[in-house]
């Protein structure tokens, strides 16, 4: 039994936050669009990156920002222009974008950390910038999650939110998150934007490790569309105002802080994958039988990347052979006679080899999960073993559907 309790808030239920998120004037629709998450103190940051060598100008302020160990207390985020391909001006324009809202709170640029997102190379309309800075400040409240989380979504058709609580120490400490992403979702980081605070108190370095470690189990195990983008970034704050004593070295309470911290991933990487472009349902890879974590990791992530899968998910078609292809093509060595595969309830395979099973009761479980009937709402379970080994691994994806082309095939137009 988890040792947490979710609860409302978001990223403003830890205490000693605030967020707003404001009508700036970045998106065509008109839509929200600058988002502001702040911490009352100086908070611990650490954050995780995209992968990609074509970076945005905000990751690469972040990434300096952190590696000079300055403390933060501010996110600021845009949506609508990714600021992406955007040459030195786009630099010049993320260093502006901090240096505004450091005016206007009377704080110093390198506290402030800074994500885009949106169409790559353009650049941030800095005119909307400067004439919303005062009013997305002005709008800071200790309710204002919600909003921050609509204002920083693109083609996502839900916002994404959490928050949990546990004891330690005997005090109540609080994890928060939002996040977006819907397309160009892909693993080693992708489209998506993921903001967490916490009110506990923990060492820089042992924050980063934890982040980092809770980004390979949720948004590093997610995928849509194969594709990873230049702008995603996972950001966490601590600001200790919980008034716990600092966590400062393994043991019982930083495992029971990287937990939760790993849950609320989970639970926004999840949900992002939920949110797939064009998608119907989710689909849930389990790996068993790997000689460690990271090859049972490497199994699930190919298959639920698998666009044959995706396909055959999307057309309720219990094609077992893409899953084991898939599998096989992991890079991960195994026995093909150990090979175990499961959709639902119905397995479809054991020892390497293929069983009879109820092909139409399959395709019906497929069916009924992307329209969120079956018992276990709209997620497709794949359980795939490949051994005797101790590890596993989990990857979420979503299937592959008509409206995902249609969706990128317009994006700009």
């Amino acid at each position: 039994m988890a040792e947490w309790q979710e609860i409302s808030g978001g990223v403003t239920a830890p205490k000693g936050y605030r967020a707003a998120g404001i009508k700036a004037g970045f998106k065509p629709s008109g839509l929200p669009d600058l988002a502001l998450i702040l911490s009352d103190v100086e908070a611990i940051a650490a954050g995780v990156f995209t992968t990609s060598q074509v970076r945005a100008a905000c990751v690469d302020y972040c990434r300096q920002n952190l590696q000079a160990k300055h403390g933060a207390r501010a996110i600021l985020c845009n949506a609508g222009q990714a600021n992406a391909a955007t040459g030195e001006q786009g630099v010049v324009d993320a260093e502006e974008s901090a240096q505004l809202l450091a005016n206007e709170l009377n704080i110093p640029p390198e506290s402030i950390l800074l994500a885009s997102t949106g169409v790559i190379g353009q650049r941030m309309k800095m005119e909307a910038m400067r004439s919303g800075m005062p009013q997305l400040v002005a709008d800071l409240s200790a309710t204002g999650s919600d909003a921050a989380a609509q204002a920083i979504v693109t083609t996502d058709l839900v916002t994404k939110s959490i928050a949990l609580e546990t004891i330690i120490g005997d005090r109540p400490v609080r994890i928060g998150g939002i996040s977006k992403g819907s397309g160009m979702i892909h693993p080693n980081m992708a489209t998506m934007l993921a903001f967490v605070t916490t009110d506990a108190a923990v060492s820089p370095h042992l924050w980063q490790e934890m982040l980092s470690r809770a980004a390979d189990r949720s948004f590093n195990a997610i995928t849509v569309d194969g594709d990873t983008s230049t702008n995603d970034c996972l950001i966490a704050l601590a600001n200790g105002q919980s008034r716990t004593h600092a966590i400062t070295e393994k043991g019982r309470d930083a495992d029971k802080l990287e937990a939760m911290l790993t849950a609320v991933c989970q639970h926004l990487a999840k949900a992002i994958a939920r949110d797939g472009e064009g998608a119907t349902c989710l689909l849930e890879v389990q790996v068993t039988g790997a000689q460690n974590e990271k090859s049972a990791r490497q199994i699930a992530k190919t298959i639920v990347g698998s666009s044959l899968v995706k396909s055959a998910i999307f057309g309720h078609d219990p094609n077992w052979g893409r899953i084991a292809a898939a599998a096989g093509r992991a890079g991960v060595q195994f026995d093909q006679e150990n090979l175990r595969i499961q959709l639902g309830d119905f397995l479809l395979m054991e020892n390497g080899q293929p069983l009879q099973f109820d092909r139409g009761a399959a395709s019906a479980y497929l069916k009924q999960a992307s329209e969120g009937a079956y018992l276990k709402e709209d997620t497709v379970l794949i359980s795939v073993s490949i051994g005797n080994g101790h590890g596993s691994g989990i990857a979420w994806g979503c299937d592959l559907s008509y409206d995902y082309v249609k969706i990128n095939a317009e994006y700009t137009t």
